[in-house]
């Protein structure tokens, strides 16, 4: 059990994602009891036990479905009789509680320019962990961007080798041109992530996605990008900018409409 409980404490602090197992009832004859525990982590690694044979199979795929959902679930089995689908044969029933352990979700700003660093500050209080990513060094340092926790002073189109770019990767380009725009695009068109945000006037995107789509980029690619980006609010400096794009975030995150609470 100790194990297990420091293997969560390691999980938490390396920011990584897993799933926990906990049997949290049982009736007659079952191959482990209350409090028996296994780990699964994303990439299908897996310490302790429930049990072993068909019913941990069947909890380390719901595991891994909780962690790729975010959700936690409550299983419970019958192990009586397998032509009727039960795990088993040991006569008795068992509860699992499956509980996903998620880190915070990562945004990761490019470009660490005055607006970047106001997204950076803005996303770390809100709970994020940030990295900001800039192929101009002196703007990717801790010196330049002290509230960011990782740095990837690398071109985009290096980014993908440097940091996962998944569901639970929120992108803001805070970039400082549609050159740099165009060229680094490609590399996160086919990211999986949960969010892709562009500065700029609509003009801006339009002339990226025109450039983009002459240089063989299929128009459909552009359709969950969001630019110009954030939610109007007016904004203008660098700091109301920043409270704009994150607005944008949580409210997609959180599946809310934008719209005032005033009735």
């Amino acid at each position: 059990m100790a194990q297990i409980y420091k293997a969560i404490s390691e999980l938490i602090d390396n920011g990584e994602a897993g799933a926990l197992c906990s049997i949290i009832d049982t009736t007659g004859s079952t191959p482990r009891h209350e409090g028996s525990k296994m780990l699964v982590y994303e990439d299908g690694r897996f310490i302790g036990t429930v049990g072993g044979g068909e019913v941990e199979s069947r909890v380390f795929a719901e595991a891994r479905k909780a962690i790729q959902e975010g959700s936690s679930r409550l299983l419970k089995y019958s192990m009586v009789d397998p032509k009727q689908g039960d795990p088993g044969v040991c006569g008795g029933t068992l509860e699992i509680y499956v509980e996903p352990i998620l880190p915070p979700p990562l945004l990761l700003v490019i470009g660490g320019g005055h607006v970047g660093k106001a997204v950076v500050h803005l996303a770390k209080w809100l709970g994020f962990r940030v990295a900001v990513s800039d192929d101009r060094v002196e703007f990717c340092t801790k010196e330049s961007n002290p509230d960011a926790d990782y740095f990837f002073p690398v071109p985009i189109v290096d980014l993908p080798k440097h940091v996962k770019l998944d569901s639970r990767t929120y992108v803001v380009m805070t970039t400082r041109g549609t050159n740099v725009d165009v060229r680094g695009l490609p590399a996160l068109l086919e990211a999986p992530c949960a969010y892709l945000g562009i500065i700029g006037s609509q003009r801006r995107w339009l002339t990226t996605q025109k450039t983009r789509i002459e240089s063989g980029t299929p128009p459909e690619k552009f359709n969950h990008v969001h630019s110009p980006i954030g939610l109007e609010l007016r904004a203008e400096s660098p700091e109301e900018i920043a409270v704009s794009i994150m607005a944008e975030i949580i409210m997609l995150r959180n599946g809310g409409s934008g719209k005032s609470m005033k009735a």
